[in-house]
């Protein structure tokens, strides 16, 4: 079998137990140094998990020959594929408790690899979990059960090339392995882009956009990875098969929709054909600062329904917008942001600044290409605060985030339930205050999608089931007020039961025949969107 370890080794080391790169987490001083912002924190951080210290059983199965170069046993590797990296996955390896250990990882290099993996699992009862970048915040890259004799991790971060290139339609077909700068690097000759930026973008990959249907950093408009796909290639257990390469078809139900957001349940994505655009040229950003919530969020509804389009359109709460170290006066903060490949985008944004001085916003000074500081911010904190969650959690702190989305009809009501009933729920089970902040990520005509952030000091050795008390009360609140499950992070096994309780039964049998038609021995991904 094939031993990664050493080629790993070589390059920027990923951390297998928590978010991204391991030499960007904070250390122990800056661990306690968090800590003490929450009460009830631990008095020293949880120590940085080792990978020796888990009991990692021998492999149930062993590959055939044939196969055998594709798949390896490396513990490193078998524990960095166990589990995603939420709130509750990292803390679970903090307290060297990860969950089932797959007993091999496997590196397909092509489709033809790919079916017989799957050919080998199914006729020997091995799960199969197919793995991008691993970047799964609800539970959807690990196995839970017993079922299965043994499981198989599917990395498909081999395949990683860009195969082809179409400037007249502007597309391009694309393997599912690659991860978000790779795929970039090899567009940007040909001046053209995907654009599709989600936080995990460095560490997640086009197969597991496709299969989460996930949400990018456009704020309107594009705001889906379903948006760029022209064509899907799918190999399941039952066979494989290829959507035509169309700008638009009203053929009958879309084969790709069977596939987009199936999350590896129905079959194993091997590649797209991806709308592309060029590169934008004409930038321009502001923030507009709003004394009243309720204001900004009307004033955020009027630019969605202006027919302006902006590509950022961020609405912090005030302690969203605190912590982010974006505005602290207490003051709402409103993230605005245009690009263009073809025209001057300066015009849109004071229209939309207008829009926000009617609703009693005061924009920034500093509006312009390189906007202002709050901007700067605000970015800068969203792409470091996964690496601060995971510093809070070695202080025992719970810390996590989760997301929805709503008709504008619904969203005050529901923005108040969340953060009454969640920070009532986080007080009792923590014994010390706590914080629910509210953002806007994305927004439409017709709603918005919230993101709200949980902070409270945790309950030593006990942090996991406090999590998902919380979790099954936010997801009450949610399922009261008709909002969904998962705006943009998947159902995965942590959403289950609130995906469940949303779906129609006559979708739910569909679903069901459609699982056992493509995966006829219940291998891929067990216990995700269906039984």
């Amino acid at each position: 079998m094939a031993d990664t370890a050493a080629a790993s080794r070589t390059a920027r080391a990923r951390s297998w137990w928590g978010w991204g790169w391991a030499d960007e987490h904070p250390d122990d001083a800056a661990c306690a140094a968090l800590g003490a912002l929450l009460p009830g924190t631990l008095a020293r951080p949880l120590p940085v998990p080792r990978v020796a210290d888990l009991r990692i059983a021998r492999p149930a199965v062993e590959p055939p020959p044939s196969l055998a170069h594709l798949v390896t046993d490396d513990p490193e590797a078998r524990a960095a594929h166990a589990m995603g990296k939420a709130y509750r996955d990292v803390i679970r390896a903090l307290r060297g408790r990860p969950g089932r250990i797959p007993d091999l990882v496997a590196r397909p290099a092509d489709d033809q690899d790919v079916a017989d993996l799957l050919e080998w699992a199914g006729g020997r009862g091995v799960a199969v979990i197919p793995y991008g970048g691993g970047s799964s915040v609800t539970g959807g890259v690990e196995y839970r059960g017993d079922a299965h004799r043994a499981v198989l991790s599917l990395d498909l971060t081999t395949m990683d090339r860009v195969w082809e290139v179409d400037p007249e339609s502007r597309a391009a077909r694309i393997q599912a392995g690659v991860l978000g700068p790779p795929l970039e690097n090899q567009l940007r000759p040909h001046g053209l882009t995907l654009r599709h930026f989600p936080q995990s973008f460095e560490f997640s990959t086009l197969g597991g956009w496709l299969a989460t249907r996930a949400g990018g950093h456009y704020a309107t408009v594009h705001t889906h990875i379903d948006d760029f796909v022209q064509s899907l290639r799918v190999v399941t257990p039952a066979g494989a098969g290829t959507s035509w390469q169309v700008p638009a078809s009203g053929a009958g139900p879309s084969p790709d929709r069977l596939f987009l957001g199936s999350e590896g349940a129905l079959g194993v994505i091997t590649e797209a054909w991806m709308r592309l655009q060029e590169r934008p040229h004409h930038r321009a950003s502001a923030s507009v600062r709003f004394a009243d919530f309720g204001a900004a969020l009307r004033a955020v509804r009027a630019i969605a329904q202006s027919g302006l389009s902006p590509a950022n359109c961020r609405l912090l709460d005030p302690g969203e917008a605190a912590l982010s170290g974006a505005a602290r006066d207490g003051s709402s903060l409103l993230v605005l942001g245009f690009e263009s490949a073809a025209v001057p985008v300066d015009a849109a944004l004071a229209q939309a600044l207008d829009l926000a001085r009617a609703h009693g916003g005061t924009p920034s000074s500093g509006a312009g290409p390189r906007g202002d500081e709050a901007v700067d911010a605000w970015r800068a904190a969203f792409l470091r605060m996964p690496y601060l969650r995971d510093g809070l959690a070695r202080m025992g702190a719970v810390v996590e985030t989760f997301e929805t989305a709503a008709t504008w009809t619904r969203l005050p009501a529901l923005i108040d339930a969340v953060r009454a009933e969640v920070g009532a729920a986080a007080r009792a089970a923590t014994g010390h205050p706590a914080t629910v902040n509210c953002r806007l990520t994305h927004v439409y005509p017709d709603g918005a999608a919230p993101y709200f952030t949980v902070l409270a000091g945790g309950r030593p050795g006990d942090e996991v089931a406090v999590w998902d008390h919380l979790k099954d009360v936010a997801t009450d609140v949610l399922h009261r007020h008709h909002a969904t499950i998962t705006h943009h992070h998947a159902v995965g096994r942590d959403h289950r039961p609130g995906y469940d309780r949303q779906r129609p039964e006559p979708f739910a049998l569909a679903l069901r025949a459609a699982k056992t038609a493509l995966d006829p021995q219940g291998i891929l991904n067990p216990g995700v969107l269906v039984d």
